[in-house]
């Protein structure tokens, strides 16, 4: 048979029974996958971008006010990656602004900073850390172990947390006053400030952990069923519990940064940091109903928010305008991710 013969066989490209070509699946397959989504983050935030010069001009786009957006980005966005790992796992974190500022507070108590200006300023750091360390840990017992839904579970630590943190600070204002630690974190290394470079770290970490590890995988499979992880042998109340402990954790960590870049700890750090987080999880593209979760995207919802409240600072938008635009934005990334499963469920 001739290669004649072997091509008049096969059906004209136009054909009705002619197949759709391979490439063309896979381009459209990747167009709908992660590198879709974030493709249009970073569209999204090249808009925002464009909004800004055209609107505030030089006073948008310069060298210090985009430092100005990754200072402020840093502190929501580790806190956002923490929450990108529990909403995968299929759970919602509500008290993690809240355990951000008992962490500021705590570590910046007169019985820590003496401690810390005894020995050194990482006292305070460690102090911060295990303060959210253990309220992930309540939550992640709560709800494992004690069946209570997480919305529920750490809706009361957003409570306690933020009651604690005022019975602590006695409703005041504590001034860090350990040189060492303030130095540190308001440091720049290369230009770029110290704050930010600890948000690519963590983020860093974050992406590996999740893309590259057991425990991603684990969590995802968690996420997207929990009966069927557990069949599989996957410790499903251990892993939640770890979950948790890893928001706050992140919590802990933004808690320090927030000290070091307001230089003091007050139990209104953090004050709805919790709904800035969620949102922008949600707009990077992790699935509210878990089983899915993008540590990249959560990056790009962080700046998109953050990008979209300076321009409108910048532009003198009220407060309540801004709510407004950023529930819109909200609804919208809930209202594409479900579009998105559908379509997904009418492919299989």
């Amino acid at each position: 048979m001739s290669e004649h013969d072997v091509a008049s066989d096969a059906p004209a490209p136009g054909s009705v029974d002619a197949p759709p070509a391979p490439a063309r699946r896979r381009g459209a397959g990747l167009l709908h996958g992660p590198a879709g989504r974030n493709l249009g983050l970073v569209i999204a935030l090249a808009a925002i971008c464009v909004v800004g010069v055209v609107t505030a001009g030089d006073r948008f786009a310069n060298v210090d006010n985009l430092l100005t957006i990754l200072r402020l980005a840093s502190v929501l966005g580790v806190l956002s990656i923490g929450m990108t790992f529990v909403i995968t796992g299929g759970g919602i974190d509500l008290s993690v602004g809240s355990v951000l500022g008992l962490a500021s507070v705590w570590a910046s108590t007169l019985a820590t900073q003496t401690m810390a200006e005894d020995t050194h300023w990482i006292v305070m750091v460690l102090v911060a850390l295990g303060v959210g360390v253990g309220a992930g840990l309540i939550n992640g017992i709560l709800v494992a172990y004690g069946k209570v839904v997480s919305f529920i579970a750490t809706l009361a630590m957003m409570v306690a947390a933020r009651g604690l943190a005022e019975v602590i600070a006695n409703r005041r204002t504590q001034v860090v006053r350990v040189r060492d630690f303030l130095d540190f974190f308001r440091a720049d290394l290369l230009g770029i400030p110290m704050l930010v470079w600890i948000f690519a770290v963590v983020s860093v970490a974050g992406w590996v952990l999740l893309n590259r590890t057991t425990f991603g995988r684990r969590t995802v499979a968690v996420g997207g069923n929990a009966e069927a992880a557990r069949l599989a042998g996957i410790k499903v109340q251990r892993h939640t519990m770890y979950l948790f402990a890893l928001s706050g954790l992140a919590a802990g960590i933004a808690g320090v940064m927030m000290l070091g870049r307001t230089t003091a700890g007050s139990s209104t750090n953090g004050m709805l940091y919790e709904l800035d987080a969620i949102a922008a999880v949600v707009v990077g593209g992790t699935l509210l109903a878990g089983g899915r979760g993008s540590i990249v995207g959560t990056v790009f919802g962080v700046l998109i928010f953050t990008t979209l409240t300076n321009v409108f600072t910048q532009n003198n938008l009220s407060i309540s305008a801004q709510s407004v635009f950023k529930g819109a934005i909200i609804v919208g990334a809930v209202l594409l991710q479900q579009r998105l499963a559908d379509r997904s469920r009418a492919g299989t």
